[in-house]
């Protein structure tokens, strides 16, 4: 092992895990090499009755349903979080973007795989039924301007505060078309998603949902765990579950998670998953990091 290979190995690292936008055909096709790999991807069909490989394999269209998205970006990102642990990695500290605090959790030792996708399951069911909502993303923003119009326009909300830069709206297409009309942003884009995700809007599937992660126990957890709607590092399964309740209706606090690495000694992120967006949204919020990306067999053989 090269020094600089043993120095990074020794620095404070945390694995970040991507949500649903990250998605992308052919993700976790060429992990099947690995047999538990395969093992996972098996289980994984006799759960949710139909295969995670053949979607990610399929057109675009249906990968980016709510209801295919969410337990193909959990099984894919879970068996890396698995492949990370065989090579040897540790990581000091968990954080998930949206759906991807259900694999955070899991990495962290809340629950084990076979209940997280099962939650998950039920959870992009719910989502994906939920309807008459809408959400925008708004790219260099004047931001008190934002906040003020949000405060003064009645069914609209804050949903994913992803950076200085970028954030996420969302609510009713009335109120949400009020912001975009108000407030100057260099660009300003609709999502393509079938209802107004963390928001109150949610609140039926959110408590439909609340009966469900009841019946589920939470283990303490081996690391800490930053939430989305209440970023403080925590291990107390408890504590982790109550969040993960709050998670469907509140915002993803995603700009003061990557704030919160380095006040806790976190040198190194590795983003988990397809994509690179978090990678992106670390970079610029925080610079002294070192961010890498592990998304492929191929990575595994650096």
């Amino acid at each position: 092992m090269t020094n600089d290979k043993r120095q990074m190995t020794n620095q404070k690292t945390a694995w970040v895990f991507p949500g649903q936008g990250s998605q992308a055909l052919g993700m976790g096709v060429d992990l099947v090499e690995f047999p538990e790999a395969k093992a996972k991807f098996d289980r994984a069909e006799e759960i949710l009755g139909w295969s995670v490989l053949e979607v990610c394999q399929s057109e675009e269209e249906k990968l980016a349903r709510t209801l295919y998205t969410q337990p193909c970006l959990y099984v894919v990102e879970s068996i890396l979080v698995d492949l990370l642990r065989k090579k040897g990695e540790k990581t000091d500290l968990v954080a998930g973007h949206s759906l991807g605090e259900y694999v955070a959790l899991y990495a962290a030792g809340a629950f084990d795989f076979e209940t997280g996708l099962r939650l998950v399951k039920r959870r992009s069911e719910l989502m994906d039924g939920a309807a008459g909502g809408q959400m925008a993303a708004l790219m260099k923003f004047d931001r008190p301007q934002l906040e003020a119009r949000i405060q003064q326009t009645e069914g609209v909300v804050l949903a994913n505060d992803n950076s200085a830069e970028q954030v996420v709206i969302s609510g009713t297409p009335a109120a949400v078309d009020e912001i975009l009309n108000s407030v100057k942003a260099k660009r300003a884009v609709k999502l393509n998603v079938s209802g107004a995700f963390h928001s109150p809007l949610m609140a039926p599937a959110a408590l439909e949902f609340q009966q469900v992660l009841e019946a589920v126990s939470f283990a303490d957890t081996a690391v800490p765990v930053l939430s989305n709607v209440e970023p403080e590092p925590a291990t107390e399964g408890k504590a982790l579950k109550d969040r993960l309740m709050r998670q469907m209706t509140g915002s993803v606090r995603w700009r003061e998670i990557c704030l919160r690495l380095p006040q806790e000694g976190i040198e190194r992120a590795i983003e988990v998953g397809p994509g690179k967006v978090l990678a992106g949204l670390l970079k610029r919020t925080c610079s002294e990091l070192t961010v890498e990306n592990v998304n492929s067999a191929a990575d595994f053989e650096k």
